[in-house]
């Protein structure tokens, strides 16, 4: 069975690569420094899981379609797991069946930073949390109207208030 999951990740990366990233170069990254919150590798380990760790921190991804948010339709405001940030509001989820929770659009692009990702064989931009440095996940310009993009996460990565 673990050979199998080694053999479905690489692939399901690939198929939720999405066409290109013209329209997430334009994004821009505005939050302060006094913003940032700024934690050692042990300090970081004592607040997260394991799985939050690898995820957040060492920009790990959990496996497609088996996260808790994958499905979701609770109504409410997803935060970053690890400092609690609001990034994405529930009325922009949909279901992309990429295997990983997907959102139109943040809540305010200066609560995140867009980083070329050249890993994997791919060329996509990486999202993480602009208060923690947290490995959210990927954005591709192949979402709905009207933004166009696809903010593809780690359950992990984040939590949901709900309304």
């Amino acid at each position: 069975m673990k050979n199998v999951i080694y053999l479905l990740l690489p692939l399901s990366l690939f198929t939720c690569n999405g066409k290109g990233q013209n329209s997430t170069t334009k994004l821009k990254n505005t939050m302060s420094d006094s913003n940032k919150m700024v934690k050692t590798d042990e300090e970081w380990k004592k607040t997260l899981s394991p799985e939050q760790y690898h995820i957040l921190r060492e920009k790990g991804t959990e496996m497609p379609f088996s996260g808790k948010y994958y499905l979701s339709t609770e109504k409410g405001i997803y935060v970053c797991a690890a400092c609690n940030a609001e990034l994405f509001n529930s009325d922009t989820k949909f279901d992309a069946g990429c295997g990983w929770p997907s959102f139109s659009d943040v809540l305010d692009s200066s609560k995140v930073v867009y980083t070329k990702d050249k890993s994997h064989g791919m060329i996509r931009t990486e999202i993480t949390c602009a208060r923690c440095g947290g490995h959210l996940g990927h954005v591709f310009d192949d979402g709905p109207a009207p933004s166009g993009l696809r903010y593809c996460i780690n359950s992990v990565s984040i939590e949901l208030k709900k309304k």
